[in-house]
């Protein structure tokens, strides 16, 4: 099998992204400048960091959804609806980002 490679650039923003969407606590800071050496544009990096947030986020809301979901079964009657829980988030397998930008 033949060994890809994949340009500098790329393998920052994915090291950018990942660390953002991972919330790594150095949250990927060390590949800024490598990424304006490559010519990567302030744009073009906003874009991945906002794709990277929102992959975060939405992880975060379906797995809160999820708890929130085994919270009421175990402590509500028959299933019921547990008074001021928090709704279960869709089942959505990708939603946009603020802005409307796809993240899949």
């Amino acid at each position: 099998m033949a060994h890809a490679t994949l340009h500098p650039s790329i393998v920052s923003l994915v090291s950018l992204a990942a660390n953002i969407a991972a919330n790594h606590p150095g949250q990927g800071l060390c590949q800024l400048d490598k990424l304006k050496q490559f010519g990567v544009t302030e744009e073009q990096i906003d874009l991945v960091v906002e794709i990277a947030r929102h992959i975060r986020d939405e992880a975060a809301q379906k797995l809160d959804a999820k708890f929130d979901e085994a919270f009421n079964a175990c402590f509500s009657a028959k299933g019921a609806e547990v008074p001021g829980a928090i709704p279960v988030a869709s089942a959505a397998c990708c939603t946009p980002t603020l802005t409307g930008k796809s993240c899949c």
